[in-house]
């Protein structure tokens, strides 16, 4: 069976090969001109490298031309591994959800570059404008759902995953909050609580154990400077929502379930970690010192962390024979 990176490019291939016939069809149906963004996207990207695309006339255009498209299968088959990572960490998700989910990751790793760099305004964009970028993108992302899905790697064979507890969601969305407070839990939580039996499902090294309590320390220290940025903006952000969900993709590991519903409540708790641990700030700067509610605001994080990844980190493994 292919491991789950060969899987990724298979789907990333083949997704990226049905989103081209679609949109190429859409142009045939109504005669629409090729969309421009690519090569004006690799203008801009060339600007901010401080850089520009060599060439003159017709040989820059095909230059720039080529190197859009590049671009975009490049994009795909990111896309591609990315799908299949997430399902051998144990997200699966529906077929309709997982194929939205799949062509609106694909669609936004087009997207928020051409808003970011300033080649385009999404928001003016016509309902026209929309659909010819949304409809290929759902086909991209039923293909790569479809052959995620369908082609199991051998450990997927070897442990198959169940639905998930309301309990393990629970402590998911409170390892979320703590991660939104302090992104280096989403991590070291998870890691620092797991099993230490060699072979064990869900299982940490002692150098894992060592870089999560030193990522863990250093995150506690360096979030008392007043250099830290702001944790809503994306830059904060970002780190948080995927330390989130991959400590929920642990703690789902652990008890062989479906951490699509766990993931999800982590992101979700994150949201509310990161901005709540903020008014928490901004509330406590005008009644205690900036240490004290920092400190008190670690503890906090802390005994979430502790409350969502010390249950079941001990529980007996199932014996599973490959079919």
């Amino acid at each position: 069976m292919p491991g789950t990176f060969t899987r990724g490019l298979v789907a990333g291939a083949a997704g990226t090969t049905v989103l081209t016939a679609v949109t190429y069809l859409d142009m045939a149906i109504r005669g629409r001109p090729a969309s421009t963004a690519p090569e004006r996207t690799v203008d801009a990207l060339a600007a901010v490298a401080g850089a520009q695309v060599p060439g003159r006339g017709r040989v820059l255009e095909d230059r720039r031309t080529a190197l859009g498209a590049l671009a975009g299968i490049g994009t795909g088959l990111a896309t591609g591994v990315l799908a299949s990572v997430a399902r051998s960490a144990g997200i699966r998700l529906p077929g309709p959800v997982g194929a939205v989910a799949t062509g609106a990751t694909a669609m936004a790793a087009c997207d928020i570059p051409i808003a970011v760099l300033g080649v385009g305004d999404p928001r003016t964009w016509s309902r026209a404008d929309w659909l010819a970028d949304a409809v290929p993108h759902l086909a991209y992302g039923a293909t790569v759902h479809g052959i995620v899905s369908a082609v199991r790697t051998d450990r997927e064979r070897a442990v198959p995953r169940g639905a998930a507890s309301a309990g393990l969601t629970l402590r998911s969305a409170a390892l979320g909050v703590a991660a939104g407070s302090r992104a280096a839990l989403g991590f070291a939580g998870p890691t620092l609580t797991a099993p230490t039996k060699p072979g064990r499902l869900g299982g940490s090294s002692v150098p894992a154990r060592a870089l999560a309590a030193a990522a863990l320390v250093g995150e506690l220290v360096a979030d008392k400077s007043p250099d830290t940025p702001d944790r809503t903006e994306p830059g904060g952000l970002v780190p948080r929502l995927v330390g989130a969900t991959a400590g929920a993709t642990r703690l789902a590991e652990r008890e062989r379930a479906n951490a699509a519903l766990p993931a999800a409540a982590a992101g979700v708790g994150a949201v509310a970690g990161a901005f709540g641990g903020l008014a928490w700030r901004r509330w406590a700067s005008t009644r205690l010192p900036d240490l004290s509610a920092a400190l008190v605001e670690d503890g906090v994080a802390l005994a979430l962390a502790a409350l969502a990844c010390l249950p079941g980190r001990n529980r007996r493994p199932l014996a599973v024979v490959p079919g």
